[in-house]
C-alpha cells in the first residue's frame, strides 16, 4: 500500500503563532502510516527534514510542526476497537479524541482517567504530552493509565510497548511529545462513574497566600481541584482566586426526575469565534475588567452544585475556536511548575505578572502529586501556573526569559506541550533525563526520521 497523497500547508499550533509549511500526509490506515514513516526516511537520507504525528492541533507551540517535512494527520485512525465495561479498559486508535471516548463511554459508566481543559485531544496527543488534569493530585497524568501502545518509530518498525516489556521506550515515549514515533493504538485504564454530573464546591480566596493555604489544608478532599487566579489584582489582593473542587457526583445526589438518565453527555456549543478580530482587543483595562467580574460572581463560598462535566472540565470548549480572540498575533500560553517549598518563587512570579499589567484572564493555579514516569513528563510535586497572554504584549519575550531563569534556578521546569519560545540552554537543568531521552532516540531513529520544529528548536534531535 502506497503511502496517503500530501498537501503542502501552513501550520501552527492552537496559540496561532510561529507557522510553518509543511507536507500534510492523513493516513486512514496503519500500513498508510508505515509507508509514510518510510517514505520520510527515505527522503531524510537524501537531506529531507523527516515526519512528526500531529493530533487535533492543540498542542499550544510548535510540537505538532515540521517546517519543510511532513506532518501526519493522526485524526483518519479514529477506531474504538475494544471496550471492557466490566473491567474499564478500552482500546482505540491514536487518532480517536477523548470528547469522543466521553461519548462512547459514559454511557457504559466510566469516565477518562485524565483530562485537561480541552476535551479535544486525540489520545495519540494525550500520551505524547503525557497530559495532566485537575486530578493530578491523586491520579497522576495520562501516561500512568495507559496499559499499553502501539509505537512506529523512526526506523520502520511497529512494537508493542507496555511500561513492563519496555520500560525505558515507554517512559520515552511518555512526554516524549511524539518524538520517540508515531503512536498507532494505545490500551488505556477507565475511571468508573455513577453520572455524568459533578458535585462542585466553590469559594474566594482573599490572595495567593489565602489560596495555597487552602489548598495545602483541603485538597486531600478532592478528587479534582483547580484555582483562577486574577493576574491583575495588585496589594493587599496580589493573586486573589476563586477555588473550585468537586467529583463526580453520585446517582443519589440526583434529583429524582435525573435518575433516570444519569449518564447522559450533551455538551454545550456556543456561536464561534469571529474568524476575523482584531489584535489589541485584551488590554490591562479590558482584562482587568473581566477579571473584576469573574471574581465578583463567584459565590464566596458554595458547596455541592451539580454541573456538567462538560462546564466543570472543559469551559471553553462550549466556543468553537476560541483563540481567535487573541487576534491576528495569537497567544503564548506559559507554564511552570515549582516544588513544595519554593512556595517564595511561586509568589515572586505572581507579584512580576501583576506589576507588569500582564493580560491575562486564563490563568489557573494547582497543586501536583507524584512525579510520573516519562523522562519528559512535565509534573513533579509542587505548584504549576499556567496563563495565556496575547503575543502582541510589549516585552513578553524578555520577561518570560527572566521566568524561565527563576523557575530553573528553584528546581523547576516548563511545560513542553504549551511551550513555543523556550531556550534551548534553558532546558537541561529542568529535564536533567534529557540524556537518556536522545541516547533512546539515537537507538530507535538512527537516522533522525521523527522531526518536529520543537525538537530542533530545544536541540532535541541532530
Amino acid at each position: 500500500m502506497s503511502a496517503p497523497a500530501a498537501t503542502a500547508t501552513y501550520l501552527t499550533g492552537w496559540g496561532r503563532t510561529a507557522p510553518t509549511a509543511a507536507r500534510l500526509l492523513r493516513p486512514g490506515s496503519y500500513e498508510q502510516a508505515v509507508e509514510a514513516v518510510r517514505a520520510a526516511g527515505a527522503d531524510r537520507a537524501r537531506g529531507g527534514r523527516g515526519v512528526i504525528a500531529r493530533g487535533l492541533g492543540r498542542a499550544y507551540g510548535d510540537a505538532a510542526q515540521n517546517a519543510g517535512g511532513a506532518v501526519l494527520d493522526m485524526t483518519g485512525l479514529d477506531r474504538v476497537h475494544e471496550i471492557d465495561a466490566v473491567n474499564g479498559v478500552v482500546t482505540c486508535d491514536a487518532g480517536v479524541s477523548l470528547h469522543r471516548l466521553m461519548e462512547v463511554l459514559l454511557p457504559l459508566g466510566w469516565f477518562v482517567p485524565v483530562t485537561p481543559g480541552t476535551r479535544y485531544v486525540t489520545v495519540g496527543g494525550a500520551i505524547g504530552a503525557d497530559i495532566h488534569g485537575k486530578n493530578h493530585h491523586v491520579a497522576g497524568s495520562f501516561a500512568r493509565h495507559v496499559r499499553a501502545l502501539e509505537l512506529l518509530t523512526g526506523d520502520g518498525e511497529t512494537r508493542l510497548v507496555t511500561p513492563e516489556a519496555e520500560p525505558e521506550l515507554f517512559r520515552a515515549t511518555a512526554g516524549g511529545m511524539g518524538l520517540t514515533g508515531v503512536i498507532l493504538a494505545a490500551t488505556v485504564q477507565l475511571l468508573p462513574v455513577e453520572t455524568s454530573l459533578m458535585s462542585v464546591d466553590t469559594e474566594r480566596a482573599t490572595d495567593l497566600d489565602d489560596l495555597m493555604a487552602r489548598l495545602s489544608a483541603t485538597d486531600h478532599r478532592y478528587r479534582y481541584s483547580v484555582a483562577w487566579i486574577d493576574l491583575l489584582a495588585r496589594g493587599a489582593a496580589t493573586g486573589r482566586a476563586v477555588l473550585t473542587r468537586g467529583d463526580h457526583a453520585p446517582l443519589d445526589a440526583l434529583p429524582a426526575r435525573a435518575r433516570a438518565t444519569p449518564l447522559t453527555f450533551r455538551p454545550a456549543r456556543l456561536p464561534a469565534a469571529p474568524r476575523f478580530l482584531p489584535d489589541g482587543l485584551l488590554t490591562p483595562t479590558t482584562v482587568g475588567l473581566f477579571n473584576e467580574l469573574w471574581y465578583r460572581k463567584a459565590p464566596r463560598e458554595q458547596r455541592g452544585r451539580l454541573q456538567k462535566l462538560s462546564a466543570f472540565f472543559h469551559p471553553l470548549d462550549a466556543v468553537p475556536d476560541w483563540n481567535r480572540i487573541y487576534g491576528r498575533g495569537g497567544f503564548v500560553q506559559y507554564q511552570f511548575v515549582v516544588g513544595h517549598g519554593q512556595e517564595e518563587t511561586l509568589r515572586g512570579i505572581v507579584t512580576t505578572l501583576s506589576r507588569r499589567g500582564c493580560p491575562s484572564f486564563l490563568a489557573v493555579l494547582k497543586q501536583f502529586g507524584e512525579g510520573d514516569p516519562g523522562w519528559l513528563s512535565f509534573p513533579r510535586p509542587g505548584w504549576t501556573l499556567a496563563l495565556d497572554i496575547p503575543a502582541s504584549m510589549p516585552g513578553l519575550g524578555p520577561l518570560l526569559d527572566e521566568l524561565d531563569e527563576r523557575v530553573a534556578a528553584a528546581g523547576g521546569r516548563i511545560y513542553l506541550a504549551k511551550d513555543a519560545r523556550l531556550r534551548p540552554e534553558t532546558l537541561a537543568p529542568m529535564y536533567p533525563r534529557l540524556p537518556d531521552f536522545r541516547a533512546l532516540r539515537e537507538r530507535y531513529d538512527p537516522g533522525g526520521v521523527i522531526a518536529s520544529d520543537l525538537a530542533r528548536r530545544l536541540g532535541l534531535q541532530r
